[in-house]
């Protein structure tokens, strides 16, 4: 009896082992979890597990408490979540362990519910596997109506400048000596550009993006769409494959193809961003916006070439310059058939000279003010129709000034600083009586 006893523990010892031993296979040949980034945008929150093979997942959601589950097959996690990464973000708290031997669990404890959406991406440029899970609060969910100006407003309207800087985020755009990044350098100067806008009458501008997080081609469009943006700019700072090539370029839309091998090159690279951000489109809906596009696309054509040669004539002097003439390529971000729309480089990042200029406060501001420069002398020459510049174009053709009313303005006080009656502004200006309001734009004789 003690010696089948004694073979019974034995045995059992065995199965235990040789159940470790599978355990142990098991996770040794698990995907690994690389790193985990949890970024704050907009319109979502993105988690982005960065993973050293390709894996199934699920995700569901729970409530009471609002929880959401993420098991992902075969695949052990290499490190713990930061806490300050959740700072702003609807999620609480993460937890993480394995289960079923092989599997791992994600649950993220929630402060409010939230619409998941995960897909995984294949590896791409210096970018592996990804597992890819976005999180939408109730108010991200739903896209805020534009609503319409007054019949005052929409007669003194700003001219209204879409400022869209490239990548962000995920994509960190091309890399230049010293870890210099696209997305850094051009968000600087995008900025900068904005506040130019915003400083000059007449003009107002809207960024697409204020932060480092990722944008879509066509979700920038669309918000470019959803601020009725009369010019749509997309600044860029890339590489080429060789340290050699430099200068500023300015790209418009090509409705058959790019004018240079350059400029393929560049499209095809920026087009693949896409994939790294991974947005995900109908391809449906892409045959039928492409149909649509290339319908209308030849109006706003002419318009971005010739704003594009206005801001290399003011890019000139300060960037040398990579082709003279405004080159055309397939570039997504410019497809806004209704909006003309650049695309300029504002110097290769691959070249040690120009990124170290790039890099440079000072360098950033210049070429800010440069394509500022071209933008306004070409809206000078050709002011969108109903724009308070508009307005004033026209008024000073017919020997007019123009005057834009201002907090505490009475029309007689300006009748007195204009040496104009009061009753001749009111024919003018086609008003019944000295009612006036902000922002109404007065027409002035000047003799």
């Amino acid at each position: 009896m003690p010696t089948i006893k004694c073979k019974g523990r034995l045995l059992g010892f065995l199965i235990v082992a040789m159940m470790s031993c599978v355990g142990h296979s098991a996770l040794a040949n698990a995907v690994v979890i690389d790193s985990v980034r949890i970024r704050l945008a907009p319109d979502r929150t993105r988690i982005v597990f960065d993973l050293s093979g390709p894996v199934e997942h699920r995700i569901f959601a729970l409530v009471s408490p609002n929880r959401l589950v993420i098991d992902i097959d075969g695949a052990t996690l290499d490190q713990e979540f930061s806490a300050a990464e959740l700072k702003g973000t609807p999620i609480r708290s993460v937890r993480a362990g394995i289960r079923d031997s092989s599997d791992l669990r994600v649950v993220l404890d929630l402060r409010d519910e939230v619409k998941p959406r995960s897909f995984v991406l294949k590896p791409i440029l210096q970018y592996g596997d990804r597992l890819v899970v976005d999180l939408y609060t109730a108010e991200q969910q739903s896209v805020p109506a534009v609503q319409k100006s007054e019949q005052i407003v929409r007669q003194m309207r700003d001219v209204v400048v879409a400022v869209d800087a490239g990548h962000g985020g995920d994509d960190p755009g091309a890399i230049g000596p010293g870890k210099l990044y696209e997305k850094d350098v051009v968000l600087a100067i995008a900025t900068k550009l904005s506040t130019l806008f915003d400083k000059e009458p007449g003009f107002k501008s809207a960024m697409t993006r204020t932060g480092d997080y990722y944008l879509a081609h066509r979700k920038r469009t669309d918000i470019a769409r959803r601020v009725e943006a009369d010019i749509f700019l997309s600044i860029h700072a890339d590489a080429f494959m060789t340290p050699d090539a430099s200068g500023a370029s300015v790209y418009a839309i090509s409705q058959k193809g790019a004018t240079s091998e350059t400029a393929r090159w560049l499209a095809e690279k920026e087009n693949r961003a896409d994939l790294i951000g991974g947005v995900g489109l109908d391809d449906k809906d892409d045959l039928l916006a492409g149909v649509l596009l290339d319908l209308t696309m030849t109006r706003s054509l002419s318009a971005s070439l010739d704003m594009g040669q206005e801001v290399l004539s003011a890019i000139k002097p300060l960037n040398r310059l990579h082709k003279k003439q405004v080159e055309q390529a397939s570039f997504l971000v410019l497809k806004s058939p209704d909006i003309p729309s650049l695309l300029i480089e504002t110097g290769f990042i691959s070249n040690p000279a120009e990124a170290k200029k790039l890099r440079t406060r000072a360098h950033q501001e210049r070429m800010a003010q440069a394509i500022f420069s071209g933008v306004k002398k070409y809206v000078g020459q050709s002011p969108p129709l109903g724009s308070y510049l508009a307005e004033k174009s026209q008024a000073n053709s017919a020997g007019l000034a123009t005057y834009k009313i201002v907090r505490g303005d009475t029309l007689s006080a300006i009748a007195v600083k204009h040496s104009v009656s009061a009753e001749r502004l009111k024919v003018y200006n086609g008003l019944r009586n000295d009612r006036i309001k902000i922002g109404q734009l007065l027409k002035i004789p000047t003799s």
